[in-house]
């Protein structure tokens, strides 16, 4: 005998109701619809956050139970945290009982009872973008720099450490530092030292920074909060099939080529515009005046820190007649120093008088002849 019971909670379609002849008919029928989307779309986001949360749920309960086998920590303490995990885990099954409890006492829907065989929707846009990816380049600059002034020390002290245990239990008591910012931190910070030709520290460097990068990559794949990804991570590093480990070294050694590359066009970018800054400061004989007064005596240093006119003098006539010329001759070529600017400057400014004086002269006369009244 076919059993027809399922069929007798179904919410029937809008447009098959009676309504009173003073109702808007297509209103009430668009209200309805409405109604009942905004309680489908409820229910899909207490599905989604119940999810979120059950995933949390296990990596955190994975992360406790690793440390009490490896004996990290208190052992009292992880065992309260573990009591603690276990009673959210009761409670988020009992959450899922409910929500399963009143998804099945909602009624069948047009919009429920069938779903098409086969679909394909394209948009010609990019997906949304999550909310920190929606900062300005200027604003991730200022974060980055708060975050750096408040946490340099730390990052260090992370990319100094040689250990697995030891990583992962600093990590676990400074989980703050399990975000993007620590890794743009280190990433610098390789590219820094290889400048420096520190070689062996950049290595060291990049790899407790891929470390990093491989948590943050491990919590989007499971969709929970990186910081809870710590202990997952490290114990599947150490205990990984040899393939594992390939492609994480793999990583590690095209991150190196990347900060080397990176390295040398930073460095070319530096001798570039040092050397157009040094070509803009020559001076009219062609010589840089900072490599000029790198190369002076000191005694001649110091008349020009000072800017001790007679202390000059008095330096120059105590010097040898061809040192004097060499160094003062070289001043000269770079712009270090102007001869007589002082008396070209009173010159210029003498002229500017007398032309100024015979302006007003010649103005005087013109009004004097347009104006014949203004003698009386």
């Amino acid at each position: 005998m076919v059993d027809y019971s399922k069929w007798t909670n179904i919410e029937i379609s809008d447009d098959e109701d009676d309504t009173h002849p003073n109702i808007d008919t297509p209103s009430l029928f668009r209200w309805r619809h409405q109604a009942r989307l905004e309680r489908m779309a409820e229910m899909e986001h207490e599905k989604d956050e119940l999810n979120k949360a059950k995933q949390s749920y296990q990596a955190r309960l994975m992360d406790v139970k690793e440390r009490l086998k490896n004996k990290e920590g208190k052992e009292n303490e992880l065992e309260k945290e573990l009591e603690k995990i276990e009673k959210e885990g009761k409670d988020l099954d009992r959450r899922e009982e409910e929500l399963a409890k009143k998804e099945k006492k909602t009624p069948w829907n047009v919009d429920t009872i069938s779903k098409p065989g086969f679909e394909k929707t394209m948009f010609n846009k990019q997906p949304a973008r999550k909310n920190d990816e929606n900062l300005t380049e200027e604003e991730r600059e200022e974060r980055l720099k708060r975050f750096v002034k408040e946490n340099e020390k730390l990052c260090k002290e992370y990319g100094m450490l040689r250990k697995y245990e030891d990583s992962k239990r600093f990590l676990q008591n400074h989980l703050d530092l399990v975000c993007d910012d620590t890794s743009n931190y280190l990433v610098i910070w390789s590219i820094n030292l290889e400048m420096e030709e520190k070689h062996d520290l950049m290595a060291h460097v990049a790899h407790q920074c891929i470390c990093l990068q491989y948590i943050l990559e491990l919590g989007k794949q499971l969709d929970v909060d990186p910081r809870a990804c710590v202990g997952s991570f490290f114990s599947k590093i150490q205990n990984c099939m040899p393939e594992y480990r390939h492609q994480f070294e793999s990583e590690i050694e095209a991150f190196k080529e990347r900060i080397k590359k990176r390295a040398e066009e930073k460095i070319e970018e530096a001798i570039v515009e040092s050397e157009a800054e040094r070509k803009s400061r020559l001076g009219p004989g062609g010589l840089d005046p900072v490599e000029v007064f790198d190369e002076l005596p000191d005694e001649l240093k110091k008349c020009f820190e000072t800017r001790d006119t007679e202390l000059l003098q008095k330096t120059i006539a105590s010097m040898e007649v061809d040192v004097a010329t060499y160094h003062m001759k070289r001043c000269v070529d770079s712009g270090l120093w102007v001869p007589n600017a002082a008396e070209s400057l009173l010159n210029e400014d003498t002229d500017e008088i007398k032309l100024g004086s015979k302006n007003i002269e010649t103005e005087e006369s013109t009004n004097c002849e347009s104006n014949p009244n203004n003698l009386d």
